[in-house]
């Protein structure tokens, strides 16, 4: 069910005060907050846009130090031609002796740390080269995991590397180094010059610090975090070591790879930024929380919010004393109106302002006075019986009925259904002579239902086995009357709407005595059900409303439950009309209820009537 607004919450039925007061915060109060609201998600706006400019140039030229640093590691392997004797060995084959290879061994070794480990670079951990099947090493620290006869490195002609260097990562390894330093290894193939023949496979491990110290140099925010990641969200590098070695598992929902953009909502949203290297299959990434960026923003709108608040206080300290002296005048109105309204006219409105309550107030004193004089000629009930009379006779009888019975008579003439034509025409004629010839308002319950009779009948020549009906007289409808008209309407509904939706309808009128709670008599209760579509509690709760208005201005002709209700409410009382029961897919029933009216009675209103 859709929800609806409560009447008394409407803004049309607030008091004038509250409604200026409600004004003033709508002029004031709101389009202020809105516009700091407003200037608020600007100014974040645009540090978003300003980071989201400054840090993908941040983190592109520490790519291209980090890329640098790489390279400068990656040509570590030229030392090596500077010596003849190691180029010497790397050529060598074949060895006559083990002591001869132990030999080459050693002096390789003390090659490598003497010309790698020894010369002040602290970021290379270690040195390992791999030739024909031997294996030189030279590290800082006791290693696990590497050697000669586990080593999954090739050389030679396998290794086609084309002269570019290679990032290793630990995942792919099973090197280890003593307490577990992060590294990365950097692979580069050897070749000789002379004979263009690959001498050995050269792996450098480097120590992951140097990154730290590249990224430091740009973002001094300990807030931020900075991290290095493959292709396959493998972090290589983390401000965070623990984060070394895992995952970035939000990598395949990165919109882009070169550039900023924001991750979540509210406070926890973050800005990210990535960079992506050309030379190595890496990406370097920054985040931040957008909470740390705006800390002094959020301080300034703190400040804001209370002198914003005081100032609202203020001023609708201000507003509350305006509208209780501007509605002051018409508050006292309004308690004489209801004076007026539960029948004491002597009243007398004095206001000594010359403004619009004073006019007002004239005009009030004035209002009643032709109030009293219009209620005592009861003018109000004498409109509100020409206005059911009128819609009574307009609802009589229905144009689109006559041409579809007509258009019914046709077909079955050219059909050659003489019985049908005839028997069609009668009732016709008979509803036609009912309609015009009896000018009084009330008849016999027993020609209102075989008018009624009629009526269905001639529809379900019409419509044949879609249409199925039933008269029920659980009392004697000979001896007592009715409004006339009182059916046909409701009736009319029933199939409209019915077999709008129904391939066959079912509809069944009963009438039975009852006992009427809100008359405290025996009432004539008639009850027309049928196995229609039903009504949604929406439209009916708006039928309802209806039933309940006294008037019938603005209601079409065709409105029949409204048109029924009112004139039996005019007629023959308030505890008397219509009652509605639906449930929506199922059928609708409605109750028509009215006194027991005899022969009497009729004449006595008759008589009441012409007096």
């Amino acid at each position: 069910m859709i929800f609806k607004f409560p009447e008394q919450l409407r803004f049309r039925n607030y008091r004038l005060s509250s409604k200026l007061i409600l004004v003033y915060l709508l002029l004031s109060v709101i389009p202020m907050s809105l516009l700091g609201t407003f200037s608020y998600l600007q100014y974040t706006k645009s540090i978003e846009e300003q980071i989201g400019e400054y840090m993908p140039r941040f983190l592109y030229q520490a790519n291209a130090n980090i890329t640098k640093h790489m390279e400068d590691f990656a040509e570590l392997h030229t030392l090596m031609f500077n010596s003849d004797n190691m180029i010497a060995i790397l050529r060598r084959d074949s060895y006559q002796s083990r002591s001869q290879l132990n030999q080459d061994q050693f002096e390789v070794n003390n090659y490598l740390a003497r010309t790698y480990l020894n010369t002040g670079n602290p970021d290379v951990m270690g040195v390992f080269i791999f030739s024909k099947n031997r294996f030189f090493y030279s590290a800082r620290s006791k290693f696990t995991g590497l050697n000669a006869d586990n080593a999954f490195i090739p050389y030679g002609q396998d290794l086609d590397l084309r002269g570019k260097a290679k990032i290793i990562l630990p995942s792919q390894i099973n090197l280890t180094f003593e307490n577990n330093e992060p590294y990365v290894l950097i692979m580069k193939q050897m070749n000789d010059v002379d004979n263009r023949k690959s001498l050995a496979t050269m792996l450098v491990a480097v120590k992951l610090s140097f990154i730290d110290n590249i990224l430091r140099e740009f973002e001094q925010n300990n807030t931020a975090d900075l991290w290095l990641m493959n292709r396959e969200g493998e972090i290589i590098f983390h401000t965070d070591e623990e984060k070394i070695g895992g995952f970035d598992e939000e990598i395949n929902r990165y919109p882009i790879f070169n550039g900023s953009f924001r991750k979540g909502s509210g406070k926890k949203a973050v800005i990210v930024s990535l960079s992506e290297s050309n030379d190595f299959d890496w990406i370097l990434a920054h985040s931040i929380p957008l909470k740390y960026l705006t800390e002094r923003t959020d301080l300034v709108m703190n400040v804001t919010i209370f002198v914003f608040i005081c100032f609202v206080l203020i001023t609708s300290i201000i507003s509350i004393f305006f509208a209780m002296n501007v509605t002051r005048p018409i508050k006292k109105l309004s308690r004489l109106m209801k004076d007026v309204e539960m029948g004491r006219f002597q009243v007398d409105l004095k206001v000594e302002s010359n403004d619009e309550i004073g006019a007002l107030a004239r005009s009030f004193n004035s209002m009643v006075a032709t109030i009293h004089e219009l209620i005592e000629t009861n003018f109000d009930i004498k409109i509100r019986q020409k206005e059911a009379e009128l819609y009574a006779l307009q609802s009589q009888i229905n144009p689109h009925f006559m041409y579809n019975t007509l258009e019914t008579i046709n077909m079955a003439v050219e059909d050659g259904r003489s019985d049908m034509v005839v028997e069609m025409v009668t009732l016709l004629g008979r509803m036609l002579r009912f309609s015009v010839s009896n000018k009084n308002k009330f008849v016999a319950i027993a020609d209102e239902v075989q008018h009624i009779s009629n009526y269905l009948t001639i529809q379900k020549y019409r419509f044949n086995d879609r249409l199925l009906f039933e008269i029920d007289k659980k009392t004697d409808i000979e001896s007592f009357y009715t409004p006339k008209f009182i059916l046909q309407p409701v009736i009319e509904n029933a199939i409209k709407y019915g077999l709008e939706t129904r391939k066959a309808l079912d509809i069944r009128l009963s009438i039975s005595r009852e006992f009427g709670a809100r008359s405290g008599e025996e009432d004539i209760v008639f009850r027309i059900w049928d196995n229609g579509p039903g009504i949604d509690h929406d439209r009916l709760e708006k039928l309802e409303r209806s039933l309940r208005s006294e008037t019938l201005a603005h209601k079409d002709s065709g409105f029949g439950l409204s048109n029924v209700n009112a004139r039996i409410m005019i007629m023959l009382g308030q505890q008397y009309g219509v009652q509605l029961h639906s449930i929506f897919g199922k059928g609708t029933e409605v109750i028509i209820r009215i006194p027991v009216i005899t022969l009497n009675d009729v004449a006595e209103k008759s008589k009441s009537k012409e007096e």
